[in-house]
């Protein structure tokens, strides 16, 4: 069996948009429990310019702000960084491509 993909997988190209960064979600903790407050920032590895951070008031906030990002909670990657916001008080969830549209939608950056 061959380790290559196929052509049709070729053809198919990338699951992210042309137009999207390549970038990285920043999260870190305030308090705890249900007054917990939390703040991400989307770091995109190709901008000069400081990140804008977004509040979440609450676990709630956090997984419904999440979710509207587009975060895949089946990842490992993001399932162990979750983890570690509980219990370090920050994490970073990697590999995010978002266009620059997507991110003022989001509310990630100043439009």
């Amino acid at each position: 069996m061959s380790a290559t993909p196929s052509r049709a997988a070729l053809a198919a190209g990338p699951a992210f948009p042309r137009n999207a960064a390549r970038g990285f979600l920043h999260i870190v903790r305030h308090g705890a429990g249900p007054n917990a407050i939390y703040i991400l920032k989307y770091h995109r590895l190709d901008s000069q310019g400081p990140p804008r951070p977004v509040l979440a008031e609450g676990a709630q906030m956090l997984i419904e702000l999440l979710e509207r990002i587009g975060v895949d909670f089946r990842v490992k990657e993001v399932r162990e960084a979750l983890e570690d916001i509980l219990r370090l008080g920050s994490a970073n969830i990697p590999d995010l491509w978002l266009s620059d549209e997507e991110m003022v939608e989001k509310g990630l950056v100043e439009s």
